[in-house]
């Protein structure tokens, strides 16, 4: 279903698990398809979405607001607590529009988090809902390189990235892991160097793939960034890129999708 709020077009889809599959010990993929999966907009890159679960009060409502502004946010907030679903950002991982399937990938650290422990004991038929929110990154034109960076959760974007970027491109890739079989098939150009870095255990997410970054040489450029994840590797790599590496602040995309306490 879609909606018009007389300046964009934002689609809602309620959609079905189909099947689950552990493609690393931290990582459960999820795919989901429905009738309504066809009108989602098909953005490429690190196109994301607010995800909406089931709510463990009882029956899950899934009458949401059209988008999610000030208003919206609020006439969700304002829906009955027990059949509210929880939200939560996810990209995604993969959509086969022929085949009518979308690919989530979860974080999973046992029953921590919401969406983890859920993703991990899905069903097929259970409903959740994906409301479009676009994508955050768009390669600088003529790039001469590129350099993207993250840590498992921001694996899927960065997978996504590598997929849609010309063939013809380069660069460096940095995905921090915490554990070697967490590693993927990724498509990616032939001059992209992908380096996969197993996090030691107890190192902050994101260390890892900050000090690999920071320890070589910038890529040559005009340079396009990316870099998202915990919040320290984020905030620290845009200061290191734009301050200390006069990388313009236009070039880069450095997104917090969540923060260490």
């Amino acid at each position: 279903m879609s909606f018009r709020d007389g300046r964009s077009m934002t689609t809602l889809a309620v959609v079905e698990t189909i099947r689950t599959e552990r493609v690393g010990p931290h990582i459960v993929r999820v795919t989901v398809g429905g009738e309504q999966l066809d009108a989602l907009p098909r953005h490429g890159y690190d196109q994301w979405f607010r995800m909406f679960l089931p709510s463990s009060g009882g029956e899950t409502s899934f009458e949401l607001p059209a988008k999610l502004d000030m208003v919206g946010y609020f006439r969700y907030l304002r829906m009955p607590k027990a059949t509210r679903p929880p939200m939560r950002n996810y990209t995604v991982r993969a959509f086969r529009q022929d085949a009518g399937e979308l690919d989530i990938d979860f974080v999973v650290h046992g029953e921590s988090g919401v969406a983890g422990p859920w993703a991990q004991r899905a069903t097929p038929g259970e409903r959740v809902a994906l409301l479009d929110q676009g994508r955050g990154y768009d390669p600088l034109p003529g790039a001469a390189s590129h350099l993207l960076a993250a840590d498992e959760s921001g694996l899927p974007a960065v997978a996504g990235i590598l997929r849609d970027l010309p063939r013809d491109a380069a660069g460096v890739a940095y995905l921090e892991i915490p554990h070697a079989d967490d590693e993927q098939d990724l498509d990616a150009p032939d001059d992209v160097d992908v380096r996969w870095l197993v996090r030691p255990q107890g190192a902050r997410p994101g260390s890892v793939a900050l000090a690999e970054m920071k320890a070589q040489p910038v890529p040559a450029g005009p340079l396009s960034a990316y870099v998202v994840g915990e919040q320290k590797l984020a905030t620290t790599a845009r200061k290191w890129l734009t301050g200390e590496n006069g990388v313009p602040k236009a070039n880069v995309t450095c997104q917090a999708y969540w923060r260490q306490s």
